[in-house]
């Protein structure tokens, strides 16, 4: 297989620009909770668990179990996003990707128009939900293995690129290095916009993610119903 008929075999899912577009509004869904609602980071859990834990260490048990609640939205999140595109298949409608996209931009429509006076946890746990379906969903951008709700492993594989591009003289290396790079600056990006809108827009300020979802889900509606409505049943490479 030839480098064009590669780059045909990956769906519109797996395309980079549609990788970019989840990653730069999945920051400012991180900017949003962190500066408007309570303060924390909501497209990952690994600050819960160690919250949960400092929080039991010091016996404020209460506050400690409450870190089972968004723990729980993520997996529940992550157990619905295996079963829901099998379902969806049935219909040879759209892809369970676009229509996750779909939902997401209900989900920060609703959101808001949530009054900042009310219990942040409402939304950091829709959040939570919203991030695990994403992440368990989008796994591969044309074949490379990525996250789209966070960048730890994007900021791991600058180093490991690095490294492979030094040791072994590895050009290709260099451009996995510059696709990390681009995931983790989009990302950047949108934390940046969110937080410079925060001030004026404030609650409704996370209706700006929702459109670099808008231009996904564009695009992915248009593959599923025109160039690629023939490969409906294709799982995407990852799952």
């Amino acid at each position: 297989m030839n480098l064009d008929e590669k780059e045909r075999n990956y769906l519109a899912c797996e395309k980079y620009y549609t990788f970019e577009l989840l990653i730069f509004a999945a920051g400012m869904m991180g900017a949003y909770t962190f500066n408007l609602r309570g303060g924390v980071f909501c497209n990952a859990q690994t600050a819960n668990v160690v919250l949960m834990s400092i929080a039991l260490g010091k016996g404020e048990f209460a506050r400690g179990f409450y870190y089972l609640i968004p723990i729980g939205a993520y997996i529940l999140g992550s157990f619905i996003s295996e079963f829901l595109p099998i379902k969806v298949r049935r219909f040879r409608l759209l892809r369970w990707d676009t229509i996750l996209i779909g939902l997401e931009m209900l989900a920060l429509f609703l959101i808001g128009f949530l009054p900042l006076t009310l219990p942040h946890q409402i939304v950091q746990i829709a959040i939570n939900f919203i991030c695990s379906m994403q992440y368990n969903t989008f796994r591969q951008a044309e074949g490379v293995p990525m996250a789209t709700t966070f960048v730890t492993n994007h900021v791991r594989q600058l180093g490991v690129a690095l490294a492979k591009a030094v040791r072994k003289r590895d050009l290709s290396a260099l451009d996995r290095f510059r696709k990390h790079f681009v995931m983790l600056f989009v990302f950047f990006l949108g934390g940046l916009v969110l937080t410079l809108c925060c001030p004026g827009m404030q609650e409704r300020a996370i209706w700006l993610a929702m459109v670099p979802l808008a231009l996904a889900f564009a695009v992915l509606v248009y593959s599923d119903l025109n160039p690629e409505k023939e490969k409906l049943e294709q799982a995407p490479h990852g799952h």
